[in-house]
């Protein structure tokens, strides 16, 4: 798939900024029954976008807004059950979703192959993203003071299938979105004729 046009470039980044600001505030998002589409939004984002710049963009946004929602209910941001020393590993966790939708890209098309491959590495990244961050919070997190991998499994299995269907579903959405424009955005001389 090639790089999209700049003007259809700055269309998904806004297009997925909304979605990680509509999901990622809490309030916003449980006001709207939406699950966060963090994930999702970098794994899209590493698909379509693929700039590094863009990665860094949507990371500091994605801190940007934590903070702020964290901060709004007159916490410290260093107070909140979640941002531990093992918070600086969203990077990774975010990372292994850009990179794997940056990689997967040259294979990208509006064919069923192609989507469910799509689909297969998205999969995968999400699933190495979620093992990625809910690792580091549990092992490095100082939220469990005797971590043990039986504990550690049962977590997995408890938030894991939750986290990586939130995400596929999402994806699935945007490669249903992407072939929707790739069948009646094409040009009117490569339509097929009628009764052709």
């Amino acid at each position: 798939m090639n790089l999209p046009s700049r003007p259809a470039q700055y269309g998904l980044f806004a297009a997925l900024l909304t979605l990680m600001l509509a999901t990622r505030f809490h309030h916003f998002g449980d006001a709207l029954h939406l699950p966060d589409a963090s994930m999702a939004v970098f794994f899209l984002g590493g698909l379509y976008l693929r700039r590094h710049a863009a990665f860094v963009g949507y990371l500091l946004i994605a801190v940007a807004i934590d903070y702020t929602a964290i901060t709004g209910r007159g916490l410290s941001f260093f107070q909140h059950y979640c941002v531990t020393p093992s918070y600086a590993f969203l990077l990774l966790a975010y990372a292994a979703l850009w990179y794997a939708g940056r990689m997967y890209a040259p294979h990208m098309a509006a064919r069923p192959r192609a989507l469910l491959g799509g689909l297969g590495v998205a999969l995968l990244a999400a699933s190495v993203s979620f093992l990625i961050s809910n690792g580091a919070f549990y092992w490095w997190g100082g939220r469990y003071p005797q971590p043990h991998f039986a504990e550690y499994i049962e977590r997995v299995w408890k938030w894991g299938p939750l986290f990586v269907r939130t995400t596929l579903g999402y994806v699935a959405a945007g490669f249903l979105v992407h072939a929707l424009i790739a069948r009646y955005a094409r040009p009117r001389d490569a339509r097929p004729l009628a009764g052709a």
